[in-house]
């Protein structure tokens, strides 16, 4: 006899059956099971941040296992990737509990917007833009900004190019674009009106000193016209 509250719980699995994992949380849990735990403290930062928001938009999304806690907190979420195998795997789990609209959209072709031409109250992309060519990135941002309302909020968050030396060879061969954390906040201020620098180390959030972060987060605050 176990203890009665955990009843529910597997009433509950018997109804609805377990879960399976998409391919990168598979992966990570074989490999290195601490990397869940950093890859949804980090959407927990965005949850935060953007709450309340009614439209938001996850650029680079993966296999979009995380999408489901940004979408908690916001009312309409829609997360894109250039990757079509990671879309097709996306919907493959999609929920009908978690109505999250997954698109495959290259950032870097165009801006996106909804139906009517709206555009989003918010935006981000976490472990994108390390991977975006330097050639690129004026590109990445300025089709990010143009997705937002004169007040949207798009938060960046990728590795920090001191990290890059603990960083494995897998990832090294993906990092192309990694910067320091002022150097970072720079350039997404010649987007934005106001670009706040926060760090990570693991699933710690801080304000400390920028060159021992391990990876960066900029909160960047009114796209510039």
């Amino acid at each position: 006899m176990g203890e009665p509250q955990y009843d529910a719980h597997w009433n509950r699995l018997n109804s609805d059956g377990r879960i399976t994992l998409p391919c990168r949380p598979s992966i990570m849990w074989h490999t290195d099971p601490k990397l869940l735990l950093f890859t949804l403290s980090r959407h927990k930062f965005v949850a935060k941040m953007i709450e309340g928001k009614t439209n938001a938009l996850e650029v680079g999304c993966g296999d979009g296992f995380a999408s489901r806690l940004v979408h908690k907190s916001v009312s309409n979420l829609v997360s894109i990737d250039f990757d079509e195998n990671f879309i097709v795997e996306a919907n493959k789990f999609k929920s009908p509990d978690w109505n999250v609209s997954y698109l495959v959209h290259d950032i870097l072709a165009s801006p996106l917007m909804m139906s009517g031409n709206i555009k989003f109250d918010a935006a981000f992309s976490l472990d994108v833009f390390e991977h975006i060519n330097a050639n690129c990135a004026d590109t990445y941002a300025q089709n990010i900004s143009r997705s937002l309302k004169s007040n949207g909020i798009f938060i960046c968050g990728c590795p920090s190019l001191e990290s890059q030396v603990y960083a494995s060879e897998g990832s090294k061969a993906g990092h192309i674009n990694c910067m320091n954390g002022n150097s970072m906040k720079k350039f997404f201020m010649n987007y934005f009106q106001n670009v706040f620098l926060f760090s990570m180390n693991d699933e710690v959030l801080h304000t400390g000193f920028s060159p021992m972060s391990h990876y960066n987060f900029v909160v960047c605050v009114s796209p510039i016209p």
